[in-house]
């Protein structure tokens, strides 16, 4: 057990509370991107096809009319938000969803009226939920470990991690899902472990930790924490992978597993049966609604180049530690150097503990990893990359506080209190000899470092109107600027290509002034009507990420389009020369 001097642990703990402040800083700030828009459009009891159909009528609209999707549906109830999820999202459960119409239900109001901002409400719910990992890394650090120091410093790293922070600024489920991937990884863990100590001494006491109260209740939890984490994501499946597989190996190489593993199979397989029979009614709506689960993976297409995907895989491995928001020699460098980082902890972690507590780490990473995979090859981008990765960051977390723990202090005392915590080591003094005290503030120094570099990252997301998070969205803060600075803006669109111009449409609408009008078109016939030019002339006519069937109807009609920044977002529609419409006026 590793002893930190006073003053490291105040620091620490300092630390914890600079990292809780983050995730609540300019949550209004960033661009509200289109899958934010589409959490909040489902929350409120409204589906896409009802939103698409009232929207896209062909008539002038004020930008912030579109905020009306963004409020609870009238009338509606918890019953339209599963239902909106079922028909055309099955791949998303309801749980977080739901959870989310009741803190608009309850704190909607109250949340933008304090802060003048309606983005305050969706997002103020992941950031609240996500310092629930806090606690969670603590008690699975502990139960690894059996070190206050060691978890510690991993519920310090969860804190200032730039990963977690983006996504508890992000209104979406995954700060949800990280927080159930912890707290069930803690929840196995302290339920093998008490059962183990009740059970260790005979088989009289094994009867008897079979009906402990305790033990039911450790094993019910854990249950409850797989139900809740399937009704979230169904990644979470891959944390129920890695359980499942932890388990199987214990059974075949650890000799303390073998003594007792007929009982912790029971509870195990039992909790996972539930936990499956639980779920099993959305699984049904998925094998029911198949077409709706493959529509909401459209960012998962391949990308032809792997150079490029390597880049990103690097960078997303990294979010843990650092995240400038973007990429030049230097942080490449940075990026490096936190994968070297990281690969030593697996290393040392692997070297020097036991069985049963370097492969439950290692497939805590590995599964999410192996998953990733395949967009490296095929060429995902680093979003998605980091989706399936958010549920290995912990992994990589606890491998490197376990590391940097054990080299952060001169006196490095093991105990025996948990056999999870180390093997082959023997107790020894205090080292005074310079080479020992050098090492231990060269340790000191790399802490600082990725310290350092996590606030960095920190202070840079909370500063920027955007970030790479953002997909589709990210440069949305351009075209309002563009829009806001022009005179007579009337933007017109369609549903595009990728589908996501309704959620774009309503993301440009916080912050669009009145002066702007929005022209959502049905169909590209409307093009070539002249009730379509009517409603331009006069105004600085605009297409906004118009479809290709679009793109050809207006420059048939109105000649080239001509691009507006460098986003290929904005195209300048030529009003004054509607090709079509003079020269039918000349025949």
């Amino acid at each position: 057990m590793v002893r930190f001097p006073r003053w490291l642990t105040v620091f620490l703990v300092a630390l914890i509370v600079v990292g809780v402040g983050f995730r609540f800083v300019n949550l209004n700030h960033k661009v509200f991107s289109q899958t934010e828009v589409d959490t909040t459009i489902r929350a409120a009891g409204y589906t896409q096809a009802e939103v698409d159909q009232e929207l896209f009528q062909n008539q002038p609209l004020a930008a912030i009319t579109l905020q009306q999707y963004q409020q609870i549906k009238p009338g509606s109830n918890a019953i339209d938000t599963v239902r909106s999820l079922a028909v055309e999202a099955s791949h998303h459960p309801p749980l977080y969803f739901l959870i989310a119409r009741g803190w608009m239900q309850t704190l909607g109001d109250v949340l933008t009226r304090l802060f003048n901002s309606p983005l305050t409400v969706m997002r103020s719910l992941p950031a609240v939920l996500s310092l629930l990992a806090l606690p969670a890394m603590y008690g699975c650090a502990w139960e690894l470990f059996a070190s206050h120091p060691v978890s510690l410093l991993a519920t310090a790293l969860v804190a200032l991690s730039p990963a977690d922070a983006i996504f508890a600024q992000t209104a979406r489920q995954y700060s949800l899902m990280t927080v159930l991937v912890i707290g069930s990884s803690f929840l196995l863990l302290r339920a093998i472990r008490q059962f183990q100590t009740t059970a260790s001494q005979s088989a009289t006491a094994q009867r008897h930790a079979l009906r402990q109260p305790i033990t039911w209740l450790n094993w019910g939890c854990y249950g409850l924490a797989l139900i809740l984490g399937l009704y979230t994501h169904p990644l979470f499946t891959l944390t129920l992978i890695s359980h499942i597989l932890y388990i199987g190996a214990c059974f075949v190489w650890d000799a303390q597993f073998k003594k007792h593993r007929r009982s912790i199979l029971q509870f195990f397989v039992g909790a996972i049966v539930v936990a499956i029979l639980c779920f099993s009614p959305w699984i049904v709506v998925m094998l029911v609604k198949p077409q709706s689960f493959g529509s909401g993976i459209y960012w998962s297409q391949p990308s032809s180049e792997l150079a490029n995907v390597l880049k990103q895989a690097t960078q997303s491995l990294a979010l843990p530690f650092i995240d400038f928001g973007f990429q030049n020699l230097f942080t490449t460098w940075l990026q490096v150097l936190c994968l070297l980082l990281i690969g030593i902890s697996l290393y040392i972690l692997c070297r020097h503990t036991l069985f049963v507590t370097w492969s439950f780490v290692l497939l805590w990473i590995a599964i999410p990893l192996l998953l990733a995979v395949p967009g490296l090859i095929w060429g995902n981008n680093r979003v998605v990359l980091s989706r399936y990765l958010l549920l290995g960051y912990p992994g990589i977390q606890l491998a490197v506080a376990y590391f940097l723990a054990t080299r952060l202090s001169m006196k490095r005392v093991y105990s025996g209190r948990s056999r999870l915590l180390t093997r082959n080591y023997s107790p020894y003094k205090l080292q005074s000899d310079p080479l020992a005290i050098w090492q231990t503030w060269v340790w000191r120094g790399v802490l600082g470092g990725a310290i350092a570099a996590s606030l960095a990252s920190l202070i840079l997301s909370a500063a920027s109107y955007t970030w790479w998070d953002k997909g589709v969205s990210a440069t949305n803060y351009q075209t309002v600027d563009f829009l806001n600075e022009i005179t007579d803006p009337i933007l017109v669109s369609d549903k595009g290509d990728i589908v996501t111009n309704t959620g774009d449409l309503i993301s440009l609408s916080y912050h669009l002034k009145e002066t702007v009008q929005l022209l959502p078109l049905r169909n590209s016939d409307f093009v070539e009507s002249q009730e379509f030019q009517t409603k331009l002339q006069g105004k600085n006519a605009i297409a906004f990420r118009p479809s290709q069937t679009l793109q050809q109807a207006l420059e048939e009609q109105y000649g080239q389009l001509a691009q507006i920044l460098s986003t290929k977002q904005l195209w300048k529609i030529s009003v004054t020369a509607p090709q079509k419409i003079e020269k039918s006026q000349k025949n």
